[in-house]
């Protein structure tokens, strides 16, 4: 069961991750994204980028890495067979570059039951070698209660209630 008291609760930042070239064409046949920019390094360059330039979902790669340290946190509570990502959103400060060093920090900015699931909404900043922000990947994620840990209270009578 999901622990509601860990809204708040900020992670160690990753280690760095290296931005390849290789890995972002990768990501961007992917997503099928054509883009000259995300391709091309002499075009990225005469574009003024330091190098081939990500597609913003790219983002996604470094703030899983954050994620998976909540993920498999056992005071989180988190049951990963039974997660739904509910929402992905991005913040971008500056497109993500072929040679960015980039590490991310997450934050649960929001835990709240809903029925019979729980919504776990974080904040991952990603941050590049200098520490300047980058990104910001905002994420819910709904985790659905085991049936088994649901304890359904004994029907009353309407008899019963009234003794």
């Amino acid at each position: 069961m999901v622990n509601l008291n860990i809204a708040g609760k900020t992670y160690p930042a990753t280690e760095p991750y290296l931005v390849g070239r290789e890995k972002v064409r990768e990501f961007a046949s992917a997503v099928f994204s054509n883009s000259a920019l995300s391709r091309d390094p002499q075009v990225a360059l005469s574009s003024g980028y330091a190098g081939v330039v990500a597609p913003p979902t790219f983002a996604v790669i470094i703030s899983q890495r954050a994620e998976q340290r909540l993920l498999f946190d056992p005071d989180a509570g988190i049951d990963f067979t039974r997660l739904v990502h509910g929402d992905q959103r991005f913040i971008h400060e500056r497109p993500i570059v072929a040679g960015d060093e980039l590490t991310a920090q997450l934050t649960v900015t929001a835990v709240r039951k809903l029925g019979h699931n729980a919504m776990v909404t974080t904040a991952t900043k990603i941050r590049d070698r200098d520490q300047a922000l980058v990104s910001t990947a905002i994420a819910t994620f709904v985790i659905r209660e085991d049936p088994a840990e649901t304890v359904a209270a004994p029907a009353q009578s309407s008899k019963e209630g009234a003794r």
